[in-house]
């Protein structure tokens, strides 16, 4: 079967279309024949050799083949969306049953990768961490982003008072209105606190969803209102956030709780409400997944260095 594969590793220059054996389905796993396969950042730090942590991090010998999702349809013919550590740039993979997900068919193969690891992630950091109550306002950062720009819609899904969308452009700030926002403004972290103030009518917020850390983490810090709560759940800035004082927390009465999707997909699968929740809300039309461009799966190293070079929007998605 065809797929895209590395035997070092490095940048998206190591990756090479091959031709390799069908994988076999053993006890406990289906083989699904791809229709579409999802690009992550983690796709990236799996083929960089940093995507070793965790109880679902690739394993084994070079070569490997990575992608984390696929759409795609079973020997019996049923539409599914899966969950793999690897395995995913291929024509065909093997995903294990726990992880294999009945897909509606109103729900694009694009769609459905947009919600499986940033849908569940926005989902989740709503609605589990934060543990959002009707009429609390919202900060959502880099909301124009996979992640972001399904946060701002679930967020008014789930009753927020007031969602504030940060994102770095006017035309990213202009989409996150598009998308339900109440106001959007500039992420960073300069100014940030007057800025949040100003766009939540002068009021300190409930909770703030941060992707980015470092200062503007920290500057986030000081724009949360009485029992305020600030989730992060990515680093994309690549900068450290300063040292909190546990003291701190407890004498402006706000949390900082931290959220990662892989470990709870490592112990209880990709199944369950939240993905049905997801779906069924894009199958009416209320969710509205971002999805980006399109590439052969042989273009697999030109969609890596596009989402590098942050010249996409939405959920990017290999063709086999």
């Amino acid at each position: 079967m065809r797929a895209m594969q590395f035997e070092r590793f490095g940048g998206p220059e190591v990756l090479t279309e091959a031709e390799v054996p069908d994988p076999v389905a053993g006890p406990g796993g289906t083989l699904v024949e791809v229709e579409a396969s999802g690009v992550n950042f983690g796709d990236i730090k799996h083929i960089a050799g940093e995507h070793t942590d965790g109880p679902n991090a690739p394993k084994g010998p070079l070569p490997r083949i990575p992608g984390m999702e696929v759409v795609g349809r079973t020997a019996d013919g049923r539409r599914v969306l899966g969950y793999v550590p690897q395995g995913g740039y291929a024509a065909k993979t093997v995903v294990p049953d726990r992880d294999l997900v009945a897909l509606p068919e109103g729900v694009s193969a694009g769609e459905a990768l947009a919600l499986l690891l940033q849908g569940l992630t926005a989902w989740h950091v709503l609605r589990s961490v934060a543990r959002v109550r009707p009429g609390e306002s919202v900060v959502v950062h880099a909301a124009a982003g996979g992640t972001g720009s399904l946060a701002v819609q679930l967020a008014r899904e789930f009753g927020a008072g007031r969602v504030i969308a940060t994102a770095s452009s006017e035309e990213k700030r202009a989409f996150a209105l598009e998308l339900g926002a109440d106001a959007a403004i500039d992420g960073d972290a300069e100014g940030y606190k007057e800025r949040v103030l100003d766009a939540n009518q002068g009021r300190p917020v409930d909770i703030i969803l941060d992707a980015i850390g470092g200062p503007v983490l920290d500057s986030a810090l000081d724009a949360l209102g009485y029992l305020g709560r600030l989730v992060t759940y990515g680093a994309s800035s690549r900068q450290a956030a300063a040292a909190l004082a546990p003291s701190r927390l407890a004498v402006e009465n706000i949390g900082v709780a931290g959220f990662w999707l892989i470990p709870l997909l490592a112990r209880n699968g990709p199944g369950g409400p939240a993905l049905e929740e997801l779906l069924d809300l894009t199958a009416r039309g209320r969710l509205r997944p971002l999805v980006g461009a399109e590439y052969d799966l042989a273009r697999a190293r030109d969609a890596h260095r596009d989402l590098l070079g942050r010249r996409t929007r939405g959920k990017l998605v290999l063709r086999p």
